[in-house]
């Protein structure tokens, strides 16, 4: 037994599945169980074990299992790992434009609530009058260049890794899921006439994720934990800014992302959108309790 063969042992890590002898801190990112240094397959996202990439013989996996997975479990897609990163990127810059050529006239259809700064608004709060579309649309609207710029960054920055490491459907249900729920908080504290619009509810959904994934995989969570520090100091120091939009959308990007990636190995689709969907729910509550205070 080599030095650090025996420094893994005193620590108490576990044997290799196809190596008892050889300890290791290393798992599988698809069925999570040990693999020392010979059995690493690289992935797009941590190591596979031999058993996961191979065709299903010997070890009881069904042979859909042998498909390439992401770390969450996600059939991992061919073509480009970024792309409905680059999809949402783009529905967000073109809303921006309409945005900018039609006026009020389109904002004022989709934002939202409140009193968003132009000539007569009467505080109509449409939510509250049956238009629970708001909720979805006001994701993809801003209030300025330095608005949309900064949330694009951010979901450039963060997208392409989270698409990568939950997969496609998981990704989208993240970015949804956690700006619905920055959508909901919003509705339900703000003052009726506050104005509120943006992305900006799934981008820190997409950062509490992050944060939970890069502790999943043990990297260094300095870069993430300092730039959503500076993006809180920045909510709510900066007047005009929707402070709960921000933090419903931490909130619930955390619990979907711890939902997600430390999901058990055998349960993982029940256990995954199971979490989407009770915060689904919760947001679904906080709208309907609102809506009845203002009815």
């Amino acid at each position: 037994m080599n030095q650090e063969e025996d420094q893994a042992r005193q620590a108490g890590l576990p044997g290799c599945y196809r190596h008892p002898g050889v300890h290791t801190g290393i798992r599988c990112a698809r069925c999570e169980r040990p693999i020392c240094p010979e059995c690493m397959i690289s992935a797009s996202v941590g190591f596979q074990c031999p058993d996961c990439v191979r065709s299903g013989s010997g070890t009881g996996h069904a042979r859909t299992a042998n498909q390439p997975r992401t770390l969450a479990g996600g059939t991992l897609a061919a073509g480009d790992p970024q792309l409905f990163t680059k999809i949402l990127i783009g529905i967000n810059v073109a809303a921006f434009v309409v945005q900018q050529i039609v006026g009020f006239r389109f904002t004022g259809a989709f934002y939202l609530l409140g009193g968003w700064p132009v000539q007569g608004f009467d505080g109509v709060q449409g939510v509250a009058e049956g238009q629970w579309y708001r909720l979805l649309t006001s994701m993809f609207l801003h209030a300025s260049y330095i608005h949309i710029a900064f949330n694009m960054l951010s979901l450039w920055w963060l997208g392409g890794p989270l698409e990568a490491a939950l997969g496609r459907a998981r990704y989208l249900a993240l970015y949804f899921v956690s700006g619905l729920a920055g959508g909901a908080l919003t509705y339900l504290l703000a003052a009726p006439n506050e104005p509120s619009l943006g992305a900006s509810g799934a981008i820190f959904g997409l950062f509490g994720a992050m944060a939970v994934l890069m502790r999943r995989m043990k990297y260094d969570m300095r870069p993430v934990i300092g730039l959503l520090v500076v993006n809180l100091i920045i909510t709510f120091t900066w007047s005009g800014i929707a402070w709960q939009a921000h933090v419903g959308g931490l909130v619930a990007g955390v619990l979907v992302g711890i939902g997600m990636v430390h999901a058990p190995a055998q349960r993982r689709g029940p256990v995954q959108w199971g979490t989407c969907a009770l915060v689904l729910a919760v947001s679904v509550v906080m709208v309907l309790i609102r809506t009845a205070q203002l009815t």
